[in-house]
């Protein structure tokens, strides 16, 4: 496999402050300006919710791969991330990403190797990586 991989999205205007997201093979995504902003939209994806959930994203599938190849079993994985904006000379970014990890385990033994893992999936999550933001990750550890 190779190390260069290629992804391409489109984006329409529609109307006001809206557009359409797609990208080959996958459902077409409505998109705006956040609420919080003048001529902002309610209850649609914005730019700032798909930046936030790609980092929460990115780091649950560095997870479930990692934990695939460490044969780490567990009974369920849930996050919640929450972003914050600050202001630069610059302007406007996302300053800080808060991830918050929630795996349920099996077994007592299991927690110290779980909070590992998820330490090494933040570690290697490409997304995080790639961005300026501070991402940190506050995981909780559950026996089911």
């Amino acid at each position: 496999m190779s190390d260069n991989h290629t992804y391409i999205t489109n984006l329409e205007w529609t109307k006001a402050r809206k557009g359409a997201l797609s990208s080959e093979g996958l459902p077409t995504m409505e998109v705006a300006t956040p609420p919080n902003f003048p001529g902002g939209h309610p209850g649609i994806w914005s730019p700032e919710h798909l930046f936030i959930g790609a980092a929460e994203v990115c780091l649950m599938t560095t997870f479930l791969a990692i934990a695939e190849k460490s044969r780490f079993e567990f009974l369920a994985y849930s996050s919640q991330a929450e972003g914050t904006l600050g202001t630069l000379d610059r302007g406007m970014f996302v300053e800080k990403i808060v991830i918050k990890p929630r795996l349920v385990i099996r077994d007592e033994k299991d927690r110290e190797k779980g909070i590992l893992l998820l330490e090494k999936a933040k570690k290697h999550c490409l997304i995080s990586k790639s961005m300026v933001s501070e991402v940190t990750m506050e995981p909780e550890i559950v026996l089911g």
